[in-house]
């Protein structure tokens, strides 16, 4: 039985973590851009910006989470925002994203977090489908709004 081995990307992960992001970006309908996405990756795990979860599964590269530290206000605590979640094509339906999840949420404990948050779109129903899988709660008492700057 092929197990989902979980691992913290440090930098030198960056030239194989980037083909998974740029197909994450294309995914969401986006250009592909192999030497952005190096470089944006580099710049988050140097700068200690986000922290990734990679998923390894017969030796390749399956998945991966990024989280964006975040802090709340009212309850005086860090909060991960759980911003990126990918899964390879070939790996889909094998428990990938539900380790990749699993580890965001021990590592939210570890740090003494409150909890994570995340977005996805109304129509993406596997995703969604997903979140209320693994215990998230679906927050239908607050608008989120976005105030563009470009």
């Amino acid at each position: 039985m092929t197990t989902n081995k979980i691992k913290k990307a440090t930098v030198e992960d960056v030239p194989r973590l980037a083909i998974l992001f740029d197909q994450y970006r294309v995914f969401y309908h986006k250009e592909s851009d192999m030497a952005g996405a190096v470089s944006f990756l580099k710049d988050r795990l140097t700068r200690e910006e986000s922290v990734v979860f990679l998923c390894e599964r017969e030796g390749k590269l399956a998945g991966f989470v990024q989280l964006y530290p975040l802090f709340s206000s009212t309850r005086m605590q860090r909060l991960w925002l759980l911003n990126d979640l990918f899964v390879a094509e070939e790996f889909r339906g094998q428990g990938v994203s539900k380790a990749l999840i699993e580890a965001s949420r021990v590592f939210g404990i570890e740090t003494g977090a409150c909890g994570l948050s995340l977005e996805t779109e109304k129509t993406n129903k596997i995703a969604n489908q997903l979140y209320l899988s693994t215990h998230w709660e679906l927050d239908d008492e607050h608008n989120f709004y976005y105030l563009s700057t470009k």
